[in-house]
């Protein structure tokens, strides 16, 4: 059997730095462009490896919305997000925890609910703006 690749190479630190340093929820080719400006010789399929790895890892949060573009988030502290329904951009919502009463709890054909996610959608104040 195949060991799993687990150590931090230097490709993964730097992904895993420039997307802790954005707010912006980026995509992977907006990630693939952040990183190389720092690694000019990665490549775009070495990122989405490596974005997965960490999503798959919890050192990062991949977000994924029915028929969008996947997002990927350096925060990984307990928080919501908007998602503005003009532009796609999205915004987080850090007040607010998952109720108490709901972590733990035993759901039919579920062992336990360990975590959930809430997407609110809006409008930007940019979309506000042109409208």
């Amino acid at each position: 059997m195949a060991q799993t690749q687990t150590r931090m190479t230097r490709q993964r630190a730097v992904i895993l730095e420039e997307l802790r340093k954005v707010k912006s929820h980026p995509t992977a080719d907006e990630v693939y462009s952040l990183v190389r400006e720092r690694m000019p010789r990665i490549s775009l399929g070495t990122v989405y490896r490596n974005l997965d790895f960490l999503a798959a890892t919890g050192e990062i949060l991949k977000l994924e919305s029915a028929g969008s573009i996947k997002r990927f988030d350096g925060d990984i502290s307990w928080h919501q997000h908007i998602r503005c329904t003009e532009c796609g951009c999205i915004g987080d919502i850090m007040d607010g925890q998952p109720a108490p009463e709901v972590m733990g709890m035993m759901v039919e054909g579920f062992a336990r609910v360990t975590g959930a996610r809430v997407e609110y959608d809006g409008i930007c104040d940019a979309c506000a703006v042109k409208q």
